[in-house]
């Protein structure tokens, strides 16, 4: 396991087939490693394969023949945006209905890479490699099918082709221009309103090549993009890797295919905002733009990039520090707080809750620590001992953590596993002992999440939750959900708890690697919800009609953004706490926008009462520019979210 510097084989939790047998998607050769199980392509793997992916700048959806693209476009009402496939182009062989003896009666994902994704046809003998971020879509045609069609559920209004019969221009009666560049003289042998039917016009060094063909939609029809696009038609990618050089770093590399020439890749807001202009050779070419959900996909010239995050320090204490006139208002709540305390009477099984339960002690022992109260710590080191251990141990009754060696997973979802991180980084500080006990256990379920090593040696797929192209996490729960918009978030800040707790862990056991890793990815969890959770109108990022109506997204997919949250609230207030639970020192990176922050508090109030577990979040946010008042409305509060107390809340 590369991330945790051990030697020693990883300790696994007792094993279980959990999710069965992994989809006929992947091939054989893939089957000894574990499995992603919240990939961006993983609509290609799920049910029957059909549904569409987003891999930017277009919608992808793959038949058992065929792959259709679609450059799409956007529904866009004040409580959702919602991205429309429709099959602008798809790709057959002429040939496959022919075929016998096909290998295989469905697509084939015969390899994939953080940024990439190989799909198989094999009844067509067509393989497609789909990297995220490029603007052309590339195939490569085996020798052995002569023929191949593109159909539309449009018409094709006109076609034409250079003197060398390597590009073709094809525009639709929707208005769409796309770009066809083969790297083999191809020709039309039929062509009919809905379908163009291509064959290779071979010369005697052809035999034996296999074709590659690029199609990109060429935006506004533009002649200066079509420039562009013909310039940089000869070099693509066929996968992608990301990399974690140095500490809130991440470095992209594409691995080329045969071709000369430079690599145009697009870039999303947030590669803009991170992107180093001063290393690794790239050039940003400010016009050369597609739209998408996610804002304009720019053009960037160059093999590698490297994105460069705010360093956030990720500490056990608040980086603001806590005023010590506070400190006998907050050793008051202490007392109570830590007096209330009993693992016994906690009754839920579910880890979330449990998890949560666990995190809010651990998080009293930190505050009691920053103030001197330190009378407190060893009844909290007590509770944690007792909610914690049987976890580990096996012996919960009721739950527990399962591993399911098909998948190469452990049985709890993301947001969970943030806060059992949380628990077990506050105990190793405050008892080393038991804390070296706890190591190899507590890796094993940090591994699940954050494992970076690839390949049948490991236990866990990479980096099971995090998106390397968006840069954030997408949500995980226990079973391979199906979502066919694509996997979704509505909780950035337990997504950076995950990552935040993890450095906490790395420092309590002194792994540098493991606190800068974890550091990155909270970083860039920061960022991403900045850049598409926290709404700020007149930033053109997302359409006015939605911009107007929220100050924060709730469920976001590949494919969507909506105003509704889990367990579908819509009350503003409950949005809010969503979107700051845990509250951490961490939190005030998460909301160091002040302007924002106000803009949000003044957002809040909904037609319904809320409870006042949610209104403390808001208060929380509240006492960032206006500390008094925000407190007096904190000291009215009766009831607490379960991950949170009256102590946390003074303290913050």
């Amino acid at each position: 396991m590369a991330l945790t510097g051990e030697r020693d084989e990883p300790f696994l939790f007792p094993s279980m087939d959990y999710q069965g047998d992994p989809p006929k998607f992947f091939s054989s050769d893939l089957l000894s490693s574990p499995l992603p199980t919240h990939s961006f392509f993983q609509n290609f793997v799920e049910a029957d394969g059909h549904n569409s992916v987003y891999i930017h700048p277009y919608l992808i959806k793959s038949s058992a023949s065929s792959v259709s693209l679609c450059y799409p476009s956007r529904r866009v009402h004040s409580g959702s945006i919602y991205q429309v496939f429709k099959a602008d182009l798809t790709i057959s062989s002429s040939t496959q209905q022919t075929q016998q003896g096909s290998q295989s009666h469905h697509h084939v994902i015969s390899s994939f890479s953080d940024l990439s994704v190989t799909l198989d046809i094999p009844s067509s003998r067509l393989t497609f490699f789909l990297v995220r971020g490029c603007p052309y879509v590339t195939f490569s045609v085996s020798d052995q099918t002569p023929l191949f069609s593109i159909t539309t559920v449009h018409k094709f209004s006109f076609f034409t082709s250079n003197s060398s019969l390597t590009k073709y221009d094809l525009k639709l009666d929707n208005g769409q221009a796309w770009l066809l560049y083969a790297s083999l003289p191809i020709k039309v042998s039929n062509s009919y309103e809905t379908m163009i039917s291509f064959s290779k016009k071979y010369t005697s060094h052809d035999h034996g090549v296999s074709l590659v063909v690029r199609i990109a939609l060429l935006p506004n029809s533009s002649s200066e993009l079509e420039d562009d696009l013909d310039r940089y038609n000869t070099c693509y990618p066929v996968s992608g890797d990301a990399l974690f050089t140095k500490p809130y770093c991440v470095e992209y590399k594409w691995k080329r295919g045969f071709g000369n020439g430079d690599l145009l890749m697009l870039a999303h807001p947030l590669h803009l905002q991170l992107l180093s202009k001063d290393e690794g050779n790239v050039t940003v070419l400010q016009d050369f733009k597609y739209r998408s959900i996610d804002g304009d996909l720019v053009g960037v010239v160059g093999d590698s990039w490297l994105l460069k995050a705010d360093h956030v320090p990720v500490t056990w204490y608040s980086t603001r520090g806590v005023k010590e006139e506070s400190f006998d208002e907050i050793k008051s709540a202490l007392s109570k707080d830590v007096a209330g305390l009993c693992s016994s009477e906690i009754t839920t099984i579910s880890d979330y809750y449990y998890g949560k339960f666990i995190a809010r002690a651990a998080r009293l022992a930190l505050i009691a620590e920053e103030i001197g109260f330190l009378e407190v710590v060893p009844s909290v080191k007590k509770f944690l001992h007792e909610t914690i251990q049987p976890w580990l141990d096996g012996t919960f009754d009721g739950n527990g953590f399962l591993y399911d060696a098909k998948w190469g997973r452990i049985s709890i979802e993301a947001y969970s596993a943030g806060y059992f991180l949380y628990g077990i980084a506050v105990l190793a500080k405050i008892d080393p002992a038991s804390g070296m006990k706890y190591k190899p256990k507590a890796y094993s379920l940090m591994a699940n999440f954050m494992n970076l090593a690839r390949g049948s040696n490991s236990k866990y797929t990479r980096l099971r939750c995090f998106d390397l192209y968006k840069l954030h996490s997408w949500t995980l729960y226990e079973g391979l959900c199906y979502w066919e918009s694509g996997w979704q978030q509505d909780s950035n800040s337990e997504a950076v708890n995950i990552y935040y707790s993890a450095a906490l862990m790395g420092l309590a056991y002194g792994d540098i690697h493991l606190a800068s890793i974890g550091s990155t990815l909270a970083s860039l969890e920061i960022h991403a919800a900045k850049m598409w959770w926290h709404v700020k109108e007149g930033d053109n990022l997302y359409e006015d009609d939605f911009a107007k109506e929220n100050k924060l997204v709730g469920y976001l997919s590949a494919n969507y953004r909506l105003d509704l949250m889990r367990y579908y609230q819509s009350e503003r207030e409950c949005k809010i706490g969503f979107h700051v639970l845990p509250l951490l020192p961490i939190t005030e990176f998460l909301f160091s926008d002040v302007d924002f922050v106000k803009d949000l508090v003044k957002w809040s109030p909904s037609l319904y009462t809320v409870g006042d577990g949610w209104m403390g979040f808001v208060y929380a946010l509240e006492g960032i520019y206006n500390n008094q008042v925000a407190l007096d409305k904190i000291r009215s509060l009766k009831r607490f979210d379960a991950g949170n107390t009256l102590s946390n809340l003074l303290c913050y």
